[in-house]
């Protein structure tokens, strides 16, 4: 028998949208051994073989859409589900004609009496709430029991005090339903404030699709947000808007990788390595502290190796292209580092690394202002100057560090913020404003660290810390000794003069009382001895982690006013 005819028997495949794979069958589970074909690729493939690789097409890896059980099979321990809310019935508030004998009929057709499957899991031990829409009931569309549901399991969540797995895939409300299938965005985010509000973690996993009134609601609201490749993610559907608009979208617009870009998810990742993400996210936001020290007040420290006689040298210095960057500081001193991506309004700025790491067991977050290695990375980084959504991402990851009482550990590198044309009309100065204004009443310890150039309001704006710290040969200043120049005496080419005017030495500096410590380096300092500062400084992290860590919210913040307010 031909391939063809084989096919022609045994597919049952849907005809949606192009470039949509799906394992649709009579049958809840795919058939041992019956073929099927990729609609993305063509290919023939064995439905076994999907199975048992994550129901991935092993040919062009499309990924199929994956049952709901089938999810929870995937992520969870197995034997640990404990189903919730099952039998919930769903109402016909419209009186639409035929729907509920299309609810009985897909419910026959499923096993499934609702297009969300909730309750309660572990993942490696660790107690979650899961939740899973399935799209092949009504497309997964949101209507009163998917948002009953939802929202009774972000509340037993929230007094069981657990953290919150939604796996999104949905057409967005529920037609049929109406204007109550529309209250059912409200009600889901109600539910997950008032868990956020509880300092609980909610982890949202968009997969293909996700539109409507569930990207508008639930599914763009977790603390981390991460996505499966290539899915479609969008509030209207690409249909729609290419109708509405009159003109074809470009290739990947909505899809994943779109989204990572625009700064909307955290990370894109891989189904096999799906569960492993979320064990890591979920350890990181277990509660630890550090252990070891004495928890001592520490004295103010100067450490000088290197007596240079000029402060544009030490300019000089805290520029050199193989001087280590923020994220060889990451890379040295924190372990299980997890970056997060995105402001979740525009952008994902590379010119600021952020995300959750472990310092000697002690949860804390992470950011770094972010020079590149070569000039490659420089220009893909922006040489170190960020954009108005680079601040807004670094805000975002402190005020959730905030969340999840965190200490937060900050490392400063920057000629300044970016000032082109697109800064100022995305809102620089109100990016660097709010971060300076909300840092000064983060109810965790903030620590900053300057390791190269520190400049102006661009480095204040992850500066606004409990203790700022300056390596030897780094600077810290209003603006670059360039720019003083130019201003004061209208000539850039005084900028050596500049210098040493401006006392913008870490030696100068703690002198004035504006930093706390300033760190030795070794000559030269490349990359390949710098385990020389961060073996010194992880001792000094320690101890300010473990001093801080000891004080009320209220100390904590008087103290940063204090800091600021006798300057």
């Amino acid at each position: 028998m031909k391939l063809d005819n084989v096919f022609k028997k045994t597919r049952r495949l849907s005809s949606g949208r192009k470039g949509y794979i799906s394992l649709n069958s009579a049958k809840p589970e795919v058939p041992e051994g019956l073929l099927r074909k990729c609609n993305k690729c063509g290919s023939a493939i064995i439905a076994e073989d999907v199975k048992s690789d994550y129901y991935i097409c092993p040919k062009c890896g499309g990924y199929f859409r994956v049952h709901a059980y089938r999810r929870i099979e995937m992520v969870a321990d197995a034997g640990t589900f404990e189903e919730w809310d099952e039998g919930l019935s769903t109402p016909n508030p419209l009186e639409y004609k035929g729907y509920e004998e299309k609810l009985s009929a897909l419910q026959e057709k499923t096993g499934l009496k609702e297009a969300i499957v909730t309750g309660k899991a572990q993942i490696d031990g660790i107690e979650v709430v899961l939740g899973v829409c399935d799209g092949r009931f009504l497309m997964a569309s949101m209507g009163e029991v998917v948002g009953e549901k939802i929202a009774r399991a972000v509340e037993r969540a929230t007094e069981e005090r657990l953290p919150v797995i939604l796996f999104a895939c949905s057409g967005g409300a529920r037609m049929q339903e109406g204007i109550v299938s529309l209250m059912q965005m409200a009600k889901t985010s109600a539910a997950l404030k008032r868990h956020s509000d509880a300092g609980l973690l909610y982890i949202s996993v968009l997969t293909d699709p996700t539109t409507g009134g569930v990207t508008a609601s639930f599914a763009m609201l977790g603390d981390v947000i991460l996505a499966e490749p290539k899915a479609l993610i969008g509030f209207a559907g690409p249909r729609v808007i290419e109708q509405t608009i009159g003109q074809k979208l470009p290739k990947g617009f909505q899809r994943s990788e779109f989204l990572l870009e625009h700064g909307f998810i955290d990370g894109i990742v891989e189904r096999p390595r799906l569960k492993e993400t979320l064990l890591q996210i979920l350890r990181l936001h277990e509660s630890g502290k550090v252990s070891g020290g004495n928890g001592t007040e520490a004295e103010n420290r100067l450490e000088v190796n290197n007596k240079l006689a000029k402060a544009w040298d030490r300019v000089q210095l805290s520029r050199m292209n193989d001087r280590p960057v923020g994220s060889d500081y990451i890379r040295e001193l924190f372990t299980d580092f997890m970056e997060f991506h995105g402001d979740r309004y525009f952008a994902d700025d590379k010119a600021i690394i952020g995300g959750v790491a472990r310092f000697r067991g002690c949860p804390v977050t992470v950011i770094a202002q972010a020079k590149g290695t070569n000039t490659k990375e420089n220009i893909e980084r922006n040489f170190g100057m960020p954009s108005p959504e680079g601040y807004r991402k670094a805000l975002r990851l402190m005020k959730q560090a905030e969340k999840f009482h965190r200490p937060v550990i900050c490392f400063v590198d920057t000629p300044g913020a970016f000032c082109g044309l697109e800064a100022e009309e995305r809102g620089q100065g109100e990016a660097i404003a709010r971060n300076i204004y909300e840092m000064s009443g983060l109810k965790v310890p903030v620590l900053t660290i300057i390791i190269g150039e520190g400049g102006s309001g661009g480095a204040l704006a992850m500066a606004t810390s409990n203790e700022v710290w300056m390596l030897e040969n780094s600077v810290y200043s209003i603006l670059s000794p360039e720019g003083f120049a130019s201003i004061l005496w209208k000539d850039s080419s005084k900028a050596k003069d500049a210098a040493e005017v401006m006392r913008l030495t870490a030696e100068d500096l703690y002198q004035m009382g504006i930093v706390e410590q300033v760190l030795a380096e070794p000559s030269p300092y490349t990359i390949k001895n710098i385990k020389e500062v961060t073996g010194r400084l992880a001792s000094k992290i320690e101890d300010f982690l473990i001093r801080y860590g000891e004080m009320s919210e209220t100390e904590l913040t008087k103290r940063r006013y204090d800091r600021f307010r006798n300057m």
